[in-house]
């Protein structure tokens, strides 16, 4: 493992939004990494920080609230590790204008998430694919590059079902999302839209989890990533939950598990070997719990600060072979977290070597 000599130093984009101070908190104090600039929309740049946004959680980092706002443009923000809470209204431009200067960008939106040549990198389960980076740059000739995250929902699917897939093949997966309200970033879902309620339609979610899923735990044959074969179908619910996102999984593999088998293969999974010991890194990834009430967003939320998933009722399944509901929290695991992982891993395999700031 490779692991700075210095700290490096980072920018985050989208900082005054829900997802960007996440990326705040996070990086307070973070072994490897430096946040030395901030920037948002227009309408905040020039202003200091503490001046721009209103603070969601804990309290703000001094430093960073005497920070000024720079705008999202490559000119003003010279760090060469950015990370991208920008919404996908806006982060497609932006961040091939941060690539193409040269900079290596980790986004959390989903713009590039589905091109052949991006990697979409859960580090446990397919940190092998971020070598699509240099078919990337010889295809776009870029000489940064863009490195996405999973949906919230998928991250926790995903890490749910990559060691059952290794060991016994996913077919088919149906999926019910129960998501928090705070997916949807602040302000986010009207308090009397929510409270007592249960929206059965999130925008665009039912979609990304369907496509998602297969890329993630698809294979690197060295030039492409070939899909898994899986079919899933996907129902996302909005439900009043501060934090957490649950995933209730019906699942048919090639050669079907008991739910004993399926259980020791969830407690013993570590995933991708070059993970172990990164700084953000939780141990175990992935927590398996036997209550038959468990996991719950209120009790399991923060598992592995924020960056573990829980899986409970695993048992067999009328209709395919197995089911099982999982949980993370997606603000962390399932964004700013998951994005400082797979930062932590590019710096760890000797990829970010030779990038340096402007």
């Amino acid at each position: 493992m490779t692991r700075p000599v210095t700290r490096w130093p980072v920018a985050v984009l989208g900082a005054t939004g829900a997802v960007g101070q996440a990326f705040i908190r996070l990086l307070e104090g973070h072994p490897w990494f430096d946040l030395v600039e901030v920037a948002a929309s227009e309408r905040s740049a020039g202003k200091r920080y503490a001046s721009a946004t209103r603070w969601l959680e804990g309290t703000l980092p001094s430093a960073v609230a005497e920070l000024e706002v720079l705008a999202c443009t490559p000119d003003k923000v010279k760090a060469p590790i950015v990370f991208s809470a920008l919404d996908s209204s806006v982060a497609g431009e932006v961040e091939a204008a941060f690539a193409g200067a040269g900079r290596l960008v980790l986004s959390n939106a989903k713009n590039y998430r589905m091109e052949s040549d991006v990697p979409l990198v859960i580090p446990e389960v397919n940190g092998d694919h971020l070598a699509l980076l240099t078919q990337q740059r010889a295809n776009r000739g870029w000489p940064g590059g863009i490195v996405t995250n999973a949906n919230c929902a998928v991250t926790v699917a995903a890490m749910a079902l990559a060691p059952l897939h290794h060991a016994f093949g996913v077919r088919k997966v149906f999926i019910t999302t129960l998501q928090a309200v705070s997916g949807a970033g602040y302000p986010g879902v009207p308090s009397l839209d929510i409270l007592g309620n249960v929206i059965p339609y999130i925008g665009d979610e039912e979609p990304k989890i369907e496509t998602e899923l297969a890329k993630l735990l698809g294979t690197y044959d060295g030039e492409m990533i070939v899909p898994a074969p899986i079919v899933t179908s996907a129902h996302a619910n909005r439900v009043a939950v501060e934090h957490g996102h649950t995933v209730c999984l019906s699942v048919a593999f090639e050669r079907a598990p008991t739910p004993e088998e399926a259980l020791a293969t969830l407690q013993t999974w570590t995933g991708f070997a070059a993970v172990q010991g990164l700084p953000s890194a939780p141990v175990p990834p992935l927590i398996v719990r036997d209550e038959q009430d468990r996991p719950q967003a209120r009790r399991d939320v923060n598992a592995g600060n924020g960056m573990a998933v829980t899986i409970g009722r695993v048992r067999a399944d009328n209709l395919f072979d197995l089911r099982l509901v999982a949980l993370s929290h997606n603000v962390v695991r399932g964004a700013a977290g998951g994005s400082i992982l797979n930062a932590e891993l590019l710096v760890a395999t000797g990829q970010l070597d030779g990038l340096t700031a402007s």
